[in-house]
């Protein structure tokens, strides 16, 4: 099989963390998502474990609830970090923090709500290569999503500072006890397709061959 190679770098480097832009007026069809879904869970986990589980909620009463508890982890942050950001005059962070500020104001808005879930639920504290290794297989898959809705028209964002009320989340939800939530991810339609490539450093400054 020949792979479009120019689309499929397009497709990599243009997957953006949207927040402004996305759109707060259109319905995303459940059809949509779930065909995200069926590209995510192709996506490799450790030992073959497929312990991810997804709460995709479009209920509007509950995406209310969810960005209350949103609101209530990122606030202080976000204003404190902005805040900084504006004294060093590190204009990239400003913009980074306007984008979260605006999100969390209008979470309620986005259209559907995607929380990533591992069944099985470690106890505290969690050894290093226990963490790794869950994190390892249920990341991926959220990515594949992610590009698969890029693909469609659709964007996201992952965020996680809802998980500093993650308990009262759970109540919400109705998740059960061994289920551990690790994102959230708003997902709508985004206003306009051409998102572009980031700045990032030279991956000849960032990579270390055989010795660091």
């Amino acid at each position: 099989m020949d792979f479009d190679i120019a689309m499929t770098d397009e497709l990599l480097a243009t997957t953006r963390a949207v927040r402004k832009r996305l759109d707060l007026t259109r319905e995303v069809p459940r059809e949509i998502i779930d065909e995200c879904l069926e590209l995510a869970i192709q996506a490799p986990t450790g030992s073959n474990s497929q312990t991810w589980r997804w709460m995709v909620v479009d209920d509007a009463d509950t995406r209310a609830k969810l960005a209350a508890l949103y609101r209530k982890g990122a606030e202080g942050y976000l204003t404190s970090a902005g805040e900084q950001a504006s004294e060093q005059g590190d204009k990239q962070m400003e913009k980074v923090f306007s984008s979260a500020s605006y999100l969390m104001e209008h979470l309620h808005e986005v259209p559907v709500h995607l929380i990533p879930c591992v069944q099985g639920k470690p106890a505290d504290p969690i050894p290093l290569t226990m963490a790794s290794g869950m994190y390892g297989s249920i990341y991926p898959a959220v990515w594949s999503f992610q590009l698969a809705a890029r693909a469609r028209g659709l964007g996201s964002a992952l965020t996680t500072l809802h998980l500093m009320h993650q308990e009262e989340a759970a109540e919400i939800l109705g998740l059960p006890d061994d289920v551990l939530q690790v994102a959230l991810l708003p997902v709508a339609y985004t206003i306009g397709t051409d998102f572009k490539r980031a700045k990032r450093a030279p991956v000849a400054e960032i990579t270390h061959w055989n010795r660091w």
